[in-house]
């Protein structure tokens, strides 16, 4: 699939875009870039690149281990570790607000993830008030999940973006209502028995197919309005989906298991 991909990006002459854009891009991205503060709403926003018309559910590999599948939250509890309140029908799962994050009972490390999310069709709101919602590796690197259909926010929060490190390479947003997908080849970071980094955490992503993070360099751990140094954890840690009190849907998440 991964081949596949690559030779419809390279067709569409969408690599050789996507690397002539400064600040953007250009090869791998070694770290966040240290003209623009965090959440800095002057800097320039990724450009608009339309992906197409949405496409059935991608089906799970044969050693994919299946997260959901539309029927029930099985794989899934609160941050309490009681079962998960999101609602789920009609083949998804919707935030419910105010119930809480939800996160996998199963941990994992490097690992590839296909999540496939949908913001609400009826538009409300603005900026990060506007289908928001997040994909969490390690419970601790966040993906942003947001309606960034013609809707500005600052680039370092766009839909796609590693949270307040890096802006997508593009903005491949569909409109709202219409289902989207990311796929995320992860690598965690590496830590000596001191508890002092090896190697940092890296990231590479597609947001429905097109390329918008390549091996990214993450400086730690995601958060609001800060970039926190690393802290030694676990080797594997539980996938997380953000409650953040918008009715995002998600469908069809399966993950393939990386480590050594």
């Amino acid at each position: 699939m991964m081949k596949n991909i690559l030779l419809c990006l390279a067709a569409c002459g969408l690599v050789a875009f996507v690397w002539s854009k400064g600040g953007f891009g250009g090869g791998p991205q070694n770290g966040p870039d240290p003209r623009w503060p965090i959440h800095d709403k002057n800097r320039p926003l990724p450009p608009v690149v339309d992906p197409g018309p949405a496409s059935p559910p991608v089906a799970a590999p044969s050693d994919a281990a299946v997260l959901f599948d539309g029927r029930d939250l099985s794989q899934w509890t609160d941050e309490k570790g009681a079962p998960a309140k999101w609602k789920v029908e009609n083949g998804y799962m919707e935030v419910v607000a105010k119930t809480g994050s939800i996160r996998t009972m199963k941990g994992f490390g490097d690992c590839q993830l296909h999540v496939e999310w949908a913001a609400p069709a009826e538009v409300e709101g603005e900026d990060q008030d506007r289908g928001n919602s997040g994909v969490y590796l390690m419970n601790l690197y966040e993906i942003q999940v947001l309606d960034s259909y013609n809707n500005k926010t600052y680039a370092d929060g766009s839909a796609a973006a590693i949270y307040g490190q890096y802006p997508p390479l593009v903005n491949a947003c569909r409109k709202p209502g219409e289902w989207q997908s990311f796929d995320i080849i992860f690598h965690r970071p590496r830590f000596d028995q001191d508890g002092k980094v090896t190697a940092p955490a890296r990231m590479t992503m597609f947001h429905n197919g097109i390329l918008v993070h390549d091996n990214a360099v993450l400086s730690g751990p995601t958060e609001n309005k800060a970039r926190p140094p690393y802290k030694a954890h676990a080797d594997k840690l539980p996938i997380s989906l953000q409650d953040h009190s918008h009715p995002v849907r998600y469908r069809n998440i399966w993950v393939r298991d990386l480590e050594d």
